[in-house]
């Protein structure tokens, strides 16, 4: 009967996104049992039916700009699927917007490895609504420059509820927090915005000008840099006033994107909008750095979350469909394929997690404090490079069947390479890389005598072309991307050698810091066990 779906996988629902995720469970060993048992239940849920279909609907039917209501009134609102608000109301239930905030409970400590954690199993899911998600938690970042803002706003930020009532932020149950940066002239260079702010009394200025790319226009309120009499500051810009009127933001149209179709990002002019200071006048760029920082953590786990679900996806498939007599996972060169891109999905989750975990322990000890400033834009730089070219591999896997948008993998893909642009692209990343260098040299040699601990026996040899690598950087700009990425695949190897992944950390490493041109995937030899690296990272779950 040609009604009959012979040699096709059944679809990857019904397991468990944490259970079938060794590395994930091992890096959460020292978390609370109540956590786990947290991430046990989130993982369950980003794999039911249910879930799935709220993420492929809050992509398909996209957010709408409505500018006037019907009588031709200025109205100014977005508006989105259920299905968005769903997950929305979800996550920020979850603390994903605002946990590393929050006093007390279980998670002291490793605030920023449980949060990431959660974030990674989410990101897993659907990525778009997660924008607004992490502009919330990383802007609460740039307000502790002025104490009393926070004092005001952070309590209604961290109710854990979701209320997308258009209405004051003192009359709502819980906030929402973006930014507006970017302008069509300058783009990352910020400094030549031309947006004006002009005293308006005390605290507050009158801002006027245009942002060119400011996503989650729905948010309660906005950070936005404009260029004050003192120079290029911050500033805390509601949506809503408290009497209910509209604060001067009028949004022109939504960005047509390539991917992150369910989050609204927006062109907004700005007629008067009142703002309150954030920081000191004049110093925009110093405040805002504090939030940046936060952001691209987020970026690197989101990426190395949507590598493990696209790649998830790809050995499924491969382990249900048959092609020329055998189960193409048992066909030698789909094996070397498929564990050559587990190797980076495991590099590129555990770097991300070793970030996140110097941003725990950076208070109290040199060494992660100097992780955090000095690889933070290497690991963003690296983890979210990779995403494009993997999730295409994937699809790959799939053939047809992954090209189609009906796949998560088309979403994926789509999605992948707003990290690697978002928050710094990848010659901003490998800029900030030098700052550093020039700046504050010693900060690499604690990271440097980190990896050479961590990396064990060998490990002298990676500095090696490190230190010969930051040489050549320091007086060719145009190599500092050769340095950034030697940094994070030998930082990612380090990671895999200390949590003791064993042949995963040795195959990791002998392929990676091999120093061989590698332009695809596949290109392991047969000294490693290819279906012992699958069967480890993705093992069959009931």
């Amino acid at each position: 009967m040609t009604q009959d779906v012979p040699n096709q996988p059944p679809p990857l629902t019904g397991s468990n996104a944490w259970r079938g995720d060794p590395l994930l469970i091992q890096i959460a060993e020292g978390f609370s049992d109540p956590v786990r048992r947290d991430l046990d239940g989130l993982g369950r849920f980003v794999l039911t039916h249910e879930a799935q279909d709220l993420a492929r609907l809050a992509n398909s039917e996209v957010p709408k700009l409505r500018t006037h209501d019907r009588q031709g009134r200025r109205i100014d609102q977005v508006e989105f699927h259920p299905a968005y608000h769903a997950l929305m109301r979800r996550s920020i239930a979850g603390g994903l917007h605002s946990s590393v905030w929050e006093n007390g409970g279980t998670e002291t400590g490793r605030r920023h490895q449980v949060r990431a954690a959660r974030f990674y199993l989410t990101a897993q899911l659907e990525c778009g609504h997660l924008c607004p998600i992490t502009m919330t938690n990383a802007s609460l970042a740039a307000l502790m420059a002025s104490p009393k803002l926070f004092r005001e706003w952070a309590p209604r930020v961290t109710t854990r509820k979701y209320d997308q009532a258009q209405k004051p932020p003192v009359e709502k149950t819980g906030l929402t927090l973006g930014m507006g940066m970017t302008e069509k002239q300058g783009g990352t260079d910020v400094r030549a915005n031309t947006t004006k702010a002009e005293r308006a009394g005390g605290s507050f200025y009158r801002l006027t000008g245009h942002k060119w790319f400011m996503s989650a226009p729905m948010s309660d309120a906005f950070l936005m840099l404009a260029q004050a009499p003192e120079g290029l500051s911050c500033f805390l810009v509601p949506r809503i006033l408290s009497d209910g009127s509209a604060n001067g933001l009028q949004f022109q149209r939504l960005k047509d994107k390539l991917g992150n179709r369910s989050n609204a990002s927006s062109e907004v002019e700005i007629q008067g909008a009142i703002g309150d200071l954030v920081g000191e006048p004049g110093g925009g760029i110093k405040t805002i750095m504090d939030m940046v920082t936060l952001t691209r953590l987020d970026c690197a786990v989101a990426s190395s979350a949507i590598m493990r679900a696209g790649l998830a996806e790809a050995v499924h498939h491969t382990r249900h469909r048959q092609v020329f007599g055998a189960n193409l996972v048992d066909q030698p060169l789909m094996q070397r394929v498929l564990a050559d891109m587990a190797l980076d999905v495991a590099g590129a989750t555990a770097l991300a997690f070793r970030l996140a975990r110097s941003f725990d322990e950076a208070a109290s000890d040199r060494g992660e404090a100097a992780f955090a400033r000095a690889m933070t834009p290497v690991v963003k730089y690296w983890v979210c490079k990779i995403a494009p070219a993997l999730l295409y591999e994937a699809m790959e896997c799939l053939g047809g069947n992954g090209y189609v948008e009906e796949a998560p993998l088309a979403r994926y893909y789509r999605e992948a390479p707003v990290n690697a642009i978002w928050e710094g692209s990848g010659n901003v990343m490998a800029l900030d890389v030098l700052r550093v260098l020039q700046r504050a040299p010693g900060l690499f040699e604690d990271v440097l005598a980190t990896l050479e601990r961590d990396l064990g026996p060998g490990g002298r040899s990676v500095l090696g072309v490190l230190r010969a690598a930051m040489q050549v950087a320091s007086s060719d700009e145009g190599s500092a991307r050769i340095l950034t990425e030697q940094l994070a695949i030998s930082a990612a190897a380090a990671e895999l050698r200390r949590m003791g992944a064993g042949r995963i950390a040795d195959a990791f490493i002998e392929t990676r810091l091999a120093g061989q041109w590698r332009g695809t995937y596949g290109m392991l030899d047969a000294r490693h066990d290819s279906r012992l690296i699958i069967d480890t990272l993705y093992p069959q779950v009931g």
